[in-house]
């Protein structure tokens, strides 16, 4: 007889959104709860109304009153800006490591000037520093560090329905770019680190930061462990996958952008810069635009579309 699926703890809401945002987790006060409603990750700023809906939605009427960033990537904070213009009393709070940065908002340290991507500045209360916990529903919920995929990234545990929040250090087929192997830092070996973090937790239940709410742990991790094996055999093996995710994520914004618009937004895009000369110089940069295009096309995440007349067009799909 197999079991029915644990209940994810009360009060707690995720909103599955699109790979554009990251998922929401939200989380209703709940009788006796003094320290409110919250969110943990807000998505991206194009999708900034509809967040706002979704968390109103959910919340049925409560006020906001907490902010939770796992880290500080533009699919996970985009939407920050616009629920503190809503909810004028939130509170917002982030993982360690970035607080100045964000006070002085330095779009490169904070990764939105290297990827091309957009955050509107928004303001910070303070941080989630691991190894203590937040109250969230009336619950208690570990902060443990999660570097790799971010350096500064955090996760979320619940121990008495050993539900985690894992962000992007675990999804159920992989886990997100590690960013610092395009800045030329080693971090092959965070990522296994918080593989190993995750596993000593035993978690029945993740959330994690992109795609649905999944149970079989043992098989994401054997699944993020060999995609990570492959990326330390074969470094460029990362760095394409890296390549290929930036694009198709900014694709999934534009929709769709000329031929010449796109090549001339990879050579102001720092990260395409760094990318390109650490492992694809034996290409020009034209030859090597033209590759990523390629690809996309090939695994149908991409259309280009136009004739001998008319100037091709990147169409996402």
């Amino acid at each position: 007889m197999t079991q029915a699926p644990r209940p994810l703890p009360p009060g707690l809401t995720v909103l599955e959104r699109g790979w554009l945002s990251a998922n929401n987790i939200v989380f209703a006060a709940q009788p006796g709860d003094r320290e409110g409603a919250a969110v943990v990750d807000t998505g991206y700023v194009t999708h900034s109304e509809q967040t706002l809906a979704l968390v109103a939605d959910t919340l049925q009427g409560q006020l906001l009153a907490r902010i939770l960033n796992t880290h500080l990537h533009s699919d996970h904070c985009g939407g920050n800006a616009a629920l503190q213009a809503a909810y004028p009393e939130v509170q917002t709070y982030i993982a360690p490591g970035q607080a100045q940065q964000v006070r002085v908002w330095d779009e490169s340290q904070l990764s939105y000037a290297p990827t091309g991507q957009d955050c509107p500045r928004f303001a910070i209360t303070g941080v989630l520093q691991p190894g203590t916990s937040v109250q969230l529903s009336g619950r208690d919920w570990q902060i443990h560090a999660a570097p790799g995929h971010d350096p500064h990234s955090v996760i979320l545990f619940e121990p008495d329905s050993r539900t985690l929040i894992s962000a992007d250090a675990l999804w159920e087929n992989g886990f997100g770019v590690v960013f610092p192997e395009i800045e030329g830092q080693h971090a092959f070996d965070e990522v296994a680190a918080t593989l190993d973090c995750i596993e000593q937790l035993k978690p029945l239940t993740i959330i994690p930061g992109h795609g649905s709410v999944f149970r079989d742990v043992d098989a994401a991790l054997a699944t993020a462990r060999r995609r990570l094996d492959g990326f330390v055999q074969s470094p460029e093996r990362h760095a394409s996958y890296a390549a290929k995710v930036l694009l198709k994520y900014k694709l999934l914004e534009w929709q769709q952008i000329s031929l010449p618009a796109l090549h001339l937004w990879l050579q102001q895009t720092p990260y395409f810069g760094m990318l390109h000369q650490r492992y694809f110089s034996q290409e020009t940069p034209q030859q090597w635009a033209q590759s990523l295009v390629s690809s996309l096309v090939a695994s149908g995440a991409a259309e280009l579309q136009g004739t001998d007349d008319a100037t091709p067009v990147l169409v996402n799909r």
